[in-house]
């Protein structure tokens, strides 16, 4: 007993000098920032948040209150925020996880404080209704309170930031929802917030918990290319210096290395190797101006100067400084011509731009007297936006992170009213989303616009520099098919939420119907009779069911009271077998062999992984949208009849669900031993001449011996384009199929579609 007790005070001890220690940091850290000194308030602070958490553990094993005070020291450290945010990142924790109250907080701290803790509390009780889920319920609360103080989304960053990186300790269903949440929020609201230092590093470790092997396989490429980019970066700013040095230019120059995840992405998106990427290595040229208010035309001086080294591409010159984009970034990016013939980008910053870059709009905030002030229109705009989209009452779960997440574009482009004025808007976006910018009256209403004088339809796509007269009509109404062309987040609700007005209107007439019909034939309405229904149907939801009556997509009939009497539908279970044609060995599975879906009950362990074999396969649903196959990345989701799902890490789809339904996301692994083969699709194309299918057809069967089940080519002016559906164990098998291709001359590219 004595050991023990000796045990448990030596441990109390070192964790008290880990505590100590920690916070000792975070004030030597404040004490030495520009901001006023309280250090007696977030002493206090750090006094009540300890003793809250006190005997509290985090998974990692450490004591709890290191979270919070870790979460303060990022508030302070990396986002130079002062004492009422690290206060309230010391508190974030103490009403949700402990019997105090915001009330509480408010007496002791006061109101604001009080009010950035609430904002960051996790609710109980729904804005969206019954059946959405609790991360976009705590999400919305989260802007709504941001729209108030912006300090509660920039304290809920430093959060997911420590969360993040301390995301080992938690079970890998845990991982993916974490990580899948930063990736599709958090990540682009940082972006979206200048934060660009901590959105890299939340995009780095979402990537290295959703795909290790590809994180760890690109981690490695760089390192070991890492001596050969220093040759080139020093042979490269060699003569820049001795310009800048002879123009009297007080400067730094920095190496800025393309991340991990922005390499992938591009590998993906491109469809190239880690080989054919050109611009990992970037330049950045820092310098001090001899006068704050020349610094634009600085800018353009070193500009002039690099030229006069290296010849610069003519379609690659940014001009961030004069047009800054929505989170406030300037700078001049300009891709020189190396001497070694390789395309570097420069850019060109002072150092107020590389802060404003790094901190973002933490670098124009202003705490006079305590009170919080932010003078950006740029961003007011966009909380307002922000703030139009909570205003719709009961949006869907996905509509509604959709929604936010449309408002999260980096790239904008400048359009002029025809009195003159600028108006930011996204890339990509058509007239009719300016219109409703401008003012939803004029959307509801538009029928097409003329831009730089010329009649253009609604969908219209708009350039930067465009000016734009918009067109109305009283008999115009919003019609369902403008959603799929427009692309901000204020269009999209206002559709939405006038379409949701009519639909509830078709719904009643479909409930109506379906009343009557059941009156007519001795029934009554239950939720039950609506589940047996919408199944025999394949509609997912109640709503969608009663607006098919109402439209009279649906007319019930004899198969319907069949189905309320008992005689079930015939469910096809051959789904999962359109993924996996035939075994190794030539046999078909009999019809007997299936094996039945699983079902979820309440003993099942969601911290234990799904495993896929050959016998297990049968058990789960493979949707069509992402197409997995052994080797890619997956997870399982329970969908709302408790079958697991399966989908790729990386599939849109799953993107959303880990987002809003993270409870759901389960672990799953491949354990399939080539014993199955599932299909996979190849795309390719390049300069057609004879024989080139012959040799597509011969690097495939002949040489690697895989079957063909599908090919399709056309040729067009010299140029072939073609797909090519092969069967495969594992997607190892389609990377070496795909290798070969792209040595077969005149084929340009090869990418994988499925």
């Amino acid at each position: 007993m004595d050991e023990l007790e000796q045990k448990n005070k030596e441990r109390e001890a070192a964790d008290n000098k880990m505590i100590n220690d920690a916070f000792q940091h975070l004030l030597d850290t404040y004490l030495a920032s520009p901001h006023r000194k309280k250090v007696d308030i977030i002493t206090k602070a750090f006094n009540f948040a300890r003793q809250a958490h006190k005997g509290v553990r985090r998974l990692s094993g450490e004591p709890y209150i290191m979270h919070p005070i870790a979460v303060a020291q990022i508030a302070c450290e990396e986002m130079g925020l002062g004492s009422t945010s690290i206060c309230a990142a010391l508190l974030h924790d103490v009403v949700e996880d402990t019997d105090y109250t915001t009330e509480d907080i408010e007496n002791i701290f006061g109101e604001k404080i009080a009010k950035i803790v609430d904002g960051l509390t996790k609710i109980s009780g729904g804005i969206f209704g019954d059946h959405a889920s609790a991360q976009a319920e705590n999400f919305k609360k989260l802007l709504l309170t941001m729209s108030d103080d912006i300090r509660v989304i920039l304290i809920k960053i430093c959060d997911r930031l420590h969360n993040m990186r301390t995301l080992a300790s938690q079970p890998a269903n845990k991982q993916y929802k974490i990580a899948g949440e930063t990736l599709y929020i958090y990540a682009p609201i940082a972006n979206r917030l200048g934060l660009n230092k901590i959105k890299t590093e939340l995009e780095d470790l979402s990537f290295r918990y959703e795909h290790p092997e590809e994180y760890a396989s690109i981690v490695n490429k760089l390192s070991f290319t890492e001596e050969q980019r220093n040759r080139v970066f020093d042979d490269f700013t060699a003569p820049i210096r001795k310009a800048l040095d002879d123009m009297g230019i007080e400067y730094t120059i920095k190496a800025r290395v393309k991340s991990p995840y922005s390499i992938w992405s591009k590998m993906q998106n491109k469809h190239v190797t880690f080989d054919e990427i050109y611009d990992i290595l970037a330049v950045r040229i820092i310098f001090k101006p001899s006068d704050p208010k020349d610094e634009i035309n600085e800018c353009f001086r070193i500009y002039v100067a690099l030229n006069q080294i290296y010849k610069s591409h003519p379609d690659r010159l940014r001009d961030w400084v004069n047009h800054p984009k929505a989170n406030g970034y300037q700078a001049l990016h300009a891709t020189m011509m190396s001497r070694q013939g390789q395309w570097i980008e420069v850019q060109i910053r002072s150092q107020r731009m590389d802060e404003i870059a790094e901190q973002g709009f933490a670098a124009h905030w202003k705490y006079k007297e305590g009170e919080y002030s932010h003078d950006d229109d740029e961003l007011n705009n966009w909380l307002s936006t922000i703030k139009e989209i909570l205003d719709d009452p009961q949006p869907d779960a996905m509509d509604f992170l959709d929604s936010v997440k449309l408002n999260l574009f980096s790239s904008e482009i400048f359009v002029f009213t025809p009195k003159g004025e600028v108006k930011t808007l996204p890339a990509g976006c058509t007239v009719l989303d300016f219109a409703f910018q401008i003012h939803t009256f004029l959307g509801s209403h538009c029928i097409g616009a003329k831009v730089n004088h010329k009649l253009v339809p609604l969908s219209h796509k708009l350039q930067s520099g465009d000016q734009v007269e918009i067109l109305t009509s009283n008999s115009q109404h919003v019609q369902p098919s403008w959603i799929n062309f427009v692309s901000t987040a204020k269009a999209k609700s206002k559709i939405q939420a006038v379409l949701r007005r009519e639909s509830r209107e078709i719904q009643k007439k479909g409930e109506k119907t379906l009343n009557d019909w059941l009156a007519k034939n001795d029934m009554e309405l239950s939720t039950a009779v609506v589940d047996k229904l919408s199944d025999f149907h394949d509609i997912a939801k109640h709503e969608d069911f009663f607006e098919a009556l109402g439209e009279r997509t649906i007319i019930l009939g004899d198969k319907d009271l069949d189905v309320l009497h008992g005689k079930k539908k015939e469910n096809g279970s051959a789904g999962w077998r359109k993924f996996v044609p035939f075994l190794n060995k030539g046999k078909k599975k009999k019809e007997d062999d299936t094996p039945q879906l699983l079902v979820v009950g309440k003993d099942f362990n969601k911290k234990k992984p799904c495993i896929i074999t050959e016998e297990t396969i049968g058990m789960y649903i493979f949707p069509d949208c992402c197409h997995p196959i052994p080797g890619d990345d997956i997870l399982g989701f329970i969908d709302g009849k408790n079958r697991i799902e399966i989908h790729k890490r990386s599939c849109p789809v799953a993107s959303k669900l880990k987002t809003s339904f993270g409870p759901r996301i389960l672990d799953a692994k491949w354990d399939m031993h080539k014993q199955l083969f599932f299909d996979a699709t190849i795309e390719v194309n390049g300069i057609d001449r004879k024989g080139m299918l012959r040799d597509v057809s011969e690097v495939i069967s002949n040489k690697m011996n895989v079957n063909i089940h599908k090919v399709a080519f056309t040729a067009d002016e010299g140029i072939f384009k073609g797909t090519i559906e092969i069967r495969v164990h594992d997607r190892e098998e389609v990377k070496v199929v795909m290798g070969r291709l792209k040595k077969i001359p005149d084929l340009q590219e090869v990418k994988q579609i499925l």
